[in-house]
């Protein structure tokens, strides 16, 4: 786990990274942020330099009851900033967990969540694509094909963006994490009620996309941004699916400011309640 900003007037940042990632990807993000708030950035079960764990997580709830400790060290109200199967486990901790009372805002930066798309007759195509690929790793698992695990899934992820040539130490690394990635296909192909989960969110919501990256993750973010009352919604045309890490720079400010305006809002409505 790794902790930045050990000052919190404003709260605490929880920042959960993509599979196959670290809490080391918000490393710039927490910079942004200075000293305004603590930033807490916890290795997702299974990857970073933790263990691996005896018995992964199947589902989003078991994946927060994992971080439960590294939430329970912090004090005062959460801003949550989820990315990719991080969004999906911050969405969770943000509507149905033992967490969400004390949630201020929520960053989703292209959560995985696929079965808000089964719901929708037009929309169905993209949540059976994404079972599909889900069964494809899971076969190149079973047959020991960790390597060609691997290039699938971030192949999936690359979506419309020219190919990325990945370092060898960056594969080697990967396939000493991959066999977790099917756990986290399970866990999203198993969350149900997004939709209901969603309209009810009552928090600061800022949603962030890529035009480059897999359509199905661009349509989550729009679906999601229709259901959550006053969400934001930022489209970047020209980024991937890794935008946190390659557009830094633009949307750093965004979630900061976000952030910023959540707090705010915190304060007028505690001196009106007053």
């Amino acid at each position: 786990m790794t902790i930045w900003n050990t000052r919190h007037p404003s709260g605490t940042v929880i920042a959960l990274h993509c599979s196959l990632g670290s809490g080391r990807q918000w490393t710039k993000l927490s910079a942004e942020l200075g000293s305004s708030c603590r930033v807490v950035a916890p290795d997702i079960s299974g990857y970073g330099s933790g263990p691996a764990p005896v018995n992964p997580p199947l589902t989003l709830a078991e994946e927060v009851e994992h971080l439960g400790a590294a939430i329970e060290s912090t004090e005062g109200p959460l801003h949550l900033v989820g990315h990719s199967y991080g969004g999906a486990i911050a969405f969770k901790i943000a509507t149905t967990s033992r967490f969400a009372g004390r949630v201020r805002s929520l960053t989703l930066i292209e959560p995985v969540l696929p079965t808000l798309l089964r719901e929708n007759p037009a929309d169905r195509r993209l949540y059976d694509l994404f079972a599909q690929l889900a069964h494809k790793v899971f076969a190149d698992l079973w047959d020991g094909m960790c390597l060609e695990a691997v290039d699938r899934f971030t192949s999936y992820w690359n979506g419309s963006g020219p190919a990325e040539q990945l370092s060898n130490e960056a594969r080697l690394r990967m396939m000493g994490c991959i066999e977790k990635v099917a756990y986290d296909f399970a866990a999203v192909l198993a969350e149900q009620n997004v939709l209901s989960a969603a309209a009810a969110i009552g928090v600061p919501t800022l949603l962030l996309s890529g035009g480059l990256s897999p359509y199905m993750t661009q349509r989550i973010a729009s679906r999601l941004a229709s259901l959550i009352e006053g969400a934001e919604a930022r489209h970047f045309p020209a980024a991937g699916h890794m935008l946190p890490l390659t557009h830094a720079n633009l949307l750093n400010p965004l979630i900061s400011a976000h952030i910023s305006r959540a707090n705010d809002l915190a304060v007028v409505s505690l001196a009106s309640s007053a």
